[in-house]
């Protein structure tokens, strides 16, 4: 007998208000029906009286010929056919019904390619074969993912159920990414080719120094992200670590490698691999009992977890998968692990750094220094992280422990698998135009500025480049005007003529467009 999954008749549904009356269908329809332990998909759709079939924010909007028989099977095909896969979703579901009863659906339409993407997906999520009594000898492959909706690489054949797998990742770890407009629009820009454009514009010993300003840049902003000042040393060996980016493969032993580094003093941290509960928050002031605003994935899931992240990694080494795409997916998808007791902030954005250099995004010798994007975003990367977390938190069940830590209760590790990373696509690729447009071009125009400034100083006053460092500093401070405690002490052999001679080219230099 099927199971009757009824489409949810409302205006407002998960807290959310419906861009008008409605019935809500597909995954969102299946979810609440079966009170899967699972978050919501970003985007619900929505079936309405009117004729019109629209999109808008969190909503996909149908019109009434679209409406599903209000069974498991009719709504998965809706899901499938409408909302993409959705694999956490399907493993949720594969766990809260019978095989029994995911075998008859199977059997309602067994030549379909639905019904062929359902049985691929228990086969894959499950790891156990399943009797689905069809000849398919005769059907032709079809793509598991719809590559007009959801991205996805080359994939390869299985001759069971005539699929094509095309997910990017591994059963371990294997988030996906919605086309959208945004991210088309960046894709179709070519921004790397923009990039080398430009940069092969520009004098290779400039490039070069500004290369190096651009690692310690990128190192100290990342620092700053997770609120940490640190000194030039320490900044320089990070962003010595940044400058490595794609040398080496990115494993286990390389992550607990590079979180030696990041760490300046680890006596009172454990390092390498958590070996206890972790969350990101506060704690209460008068009991210290955890507030978390993220709960990191299970001590005993992070190694399988990682290794899937590495082995989905080399899957997204093919040429054909965008390399923004692969960082946001690794780099994100690291950080909600979030694996370490302490560095994991800063080694995500390294993996970021590590995946660009390794796709060739960054071929011209320049690490893309994102992190100094991210510090100029820092709400909106907040936001983003956010979105994935704080859904998950009505899902994890915790206790808290004796040092005030969390021990998570139930399974969890399907969250950091499959989880939906759209929303951290964008805000990455958001970074990567803003530094292409703004970050780098400002570093190289600044020392093309400087190299003139220079010049007209070594013309006119012979002056030594300590002192002129100095000089252009005392400026930058004082909006182009030298102060009285320098003209008394450093530059006190400069005239009044030679003053206003100095301010007048750095303004027209520094400071006129």
């Amino acid at each position: 007998m099927e199971i009757a999954i009824p489409s949810i008749e409302t205006s407002i549904f998960q807290g959310k208000t419906t861009p008008e009356k409605g019935k809500i269908v597909g995954y969102g329809a299946i979810i609440e029906n079966l009170k899967l332990p699972i978050p919501f998909p970003n985007t619900l759709s929505l079936i309405t009286q009117k004729s019109k079939k629209y999109n808008q924010e969190g909503w996909k909007v149908f019109p009434t010929s679209y409406q599903p028989e209000e069974t498991l099977y009719k709504q998965l095909v809706f899901a499938i056919k409408y909302e993409g896969i959705n694999l956490l979703v399907f493993k949720s579901l594969f766990k809260n019904i019978s095989k029994e009863a995911i075998t008859t659906i199977l059997h309602i339409e067994p030549m379909g390619q639905y019904s062929r993407k359902m049985w691929f997906l228990y086969e894959w999520l499950q790891q156990e074969e399943i009797d689905v009594q069809v000849d398919l000898k005769k059907r032709k492959y079809i793509p598991l993912l719809d590559a007009s909706m959801q991205y996805a690489i080359k994939g390869e054949e299985v001759a069971k159920q005539k699929i094509i797998n095309n997910l990017p990742g591994t059963i371990d770890f294997c988030p996906l990414i919605f086309k959208t407009e945004k991210l088309e629009t960046y894709i179709t820009a070519n921004i790397a080719g923009k990039k080398n454009t430009f940069l092969n514009g520009i004098h290779k010993d400039v490039l070069q120094r500004a290369s190096s300003f651009l690692l310690l840049k990128d190192s100290k902003a990342s620092f700053t992200i997770e609120g940490e000042n640190p000194g030039n040393n320490r900044a320089m060996r990070w962003g010595k670590a940044i400058g490595q980016a794609g040398q080496k493969p990115l494993g286990i032993e390389e992550l607990i490698r590079l979180q030696q580094i990041v760490i300046e003093n680890s006596r009172f941290l454990e390092m390498g691999l958590r070996k206890k509960g972790g969350f990101v928050g506060e704690h209460d002031r008068v009991t210290g009992e955890p507030i978390p605003d993220h709960i990191s994935a299970k001590a005993d899931d992070v190694e399988p977890l990682l290794k899937g992240l590495i082995a989905t990694n080399e899957a997204l080494q093919d040429h054909t998968y965008d390399a923004v795409l692969a960082a946001a997916t690794i780099a994100f998808g690291f950080v909600f692990i979030h694996p370490f007791v302490d560095g994991n902030g800063r080694l995500h954005r390294y993996i970021i750094h590590h995946i660009l250099a390794k796709k060739e995004f960054t071929q011209q010798g320049v690490i893309f220094p994102v992190s100094s994007s991210i510090l100029d975003h820092i709400d909106d990367y907040k936001t983003v992280l956010e979105s994935y977390s704080h859904p998950l938190l009505d899902h994890i069940d915790w206790k808290e422990t004796e040092d005030h830590n969390v021990d998570v209760t139930n399974d969890t590790i399907d969250f950091y698998r499959y989880f939906d990373a759209t929303k951290q696509a964008e805000f990455l690729y958001d970074c990567v135009q803003d530094t292409l447009e703004r970050v780098i071009p400002e570093e190289v125009t600044y020392l093309q500025n400087y190299d003139a400034f220079k010049k007209f100083i070594d013309n006119n006053f012979e002056m030594p480049d300590k002192m002129v460092a100095i000089l252009v500093r005392f400026l930058e401070q004082n909006d182009g005007v030298l102060s009285k405690r320098a003209l008394k002490k450093e530059f006190s052999a400069l005239n009044e003529k030679e003053i206003m001679e100095i301010e007048k080219q750095y303004k027209t230099i520094f400071l006129e467009d």
